[in-house]
């Protein structure tokens, strides 16, 4: 029976000390199936390199995923900050085709500067048809481009204008980020199962079904405050929400198929417990 669910960490193993190609064996040594490679800080990965990685990754059943820099803003009306924003998604796209990634995670960008946020994100869908091009130049054309949800208010991420994203650029999958839509809202959301659902419904209705084979998460607790995302927390700080139970049997119930990528401070140990939950405790996975 193939696998409804995967779960991996975002990034090295908290307790892992080797090499980045000896991680996919590692995480297939502790029962998880899936890594987000973290090039947040700057794509740097050589192309030797990310081949190699990939070459454990399919020896070991590992999903892999990358997420592109922090420092990203398609929505800028600042022609040398946009020119490099376009660039570091490029960079993204060739190092996740090297390595056999099947989407990189994008953070889109912010609505300062411009008069709506209707105007940020017309400019950011203009920003990624360029990429679009790009990539298609390359003749990548194996890699989704994953735009996320996002915890700032200042930020372009709800679920609405990732679909339309999605609708606009056509090899695009959504990413969501249940954290973040908690943040978003400032706690009011990702609090019972049928807001789940709700947001499942939502893509399932609007969006081409091979986007959400599998829907590409991300999980932690999460602290906000008056705009927003603060800090993500670990699953055992119960003070902060979303509860992961909640999102399991929300997934269970639409019977969706899901990587869920651990961003609690503790990556791959709540990777495990988020695994627990949803195939011992609930009998999805």
């Amino acid at each position: 029976m193939p696998k409804k669910l995967r779960f991996g960490p975002a990034g090295k193993p908290v307790d892992f000390k080797g090499d980045m190609l000896k991680v996919p064996e590692y995480l297939a040594s502790i029962g998880l199936d899936a890594l987000e490679y973290e090039a947040v800080r700057g794509v740097r990965i050589s192309e030797s390199k990310a081949r190699k990685l990939g070459e454990e990754a399919r020896r070991y059943d590992i999903i892999l995923s990358l997420h592109a820099p922090y420092y990203i803003n398609l929505a800028s009306k600042d022609e040398a900050k946009l020119k490099a924003s376009i660039k570091r998604v490029i960079d993204s796209l060739k190092a996740a085709h090297w390595m056999g990634a099947y989407v990189v995670v994008v953070h889109i960008g912010y609505y300062k500067d411009h008069e709506s946020r209707r105007s940020a994100l017309k400019h950011a869908i203009n920003a990624l048809k360029i990429v679009e091009e790009q990539a298609r130049q390359l003749s990548i054309n194996d890699v989704w481009i994953g735009p996320e949800t996002t915890g700032k208010k200042t930020q372009i991420g709800s679920i609405e204008e990732i679909i339309e994203i999605c609708n606009s650029i056509e090899r695009c999958r959504p990413v969501v980020d249940w954290a973040h839509l908690h943040a978003r809202a400032l706690g009011m959301h990702i609090v019972k199962i049928d807001d789940v659902i709700k947001v499942i419904d939502e893509l399932e209705k609007n969006l081409d079904p091979q986007a959400l084979k599998p829907l590409h998460q991300h999980f932690s607790r999460i602290e906000y405050g008056s705009g927003g995302e603060k800090e993500h927390h670990t699953l055992s700080e119960e003070e902060f929400g979303p509860d992961f139970r909640i999102v399991c049997r929300g997934l269970k119930e639409t019977g969706i198929e899901g990587v869920i990528i651990s961003e609690s401070p503790i990556l791959d140990k709540d990777a495990l417990v988020m695994k627990a939950i949803c195939c011992e405790e609930e009998n999805y996975c």
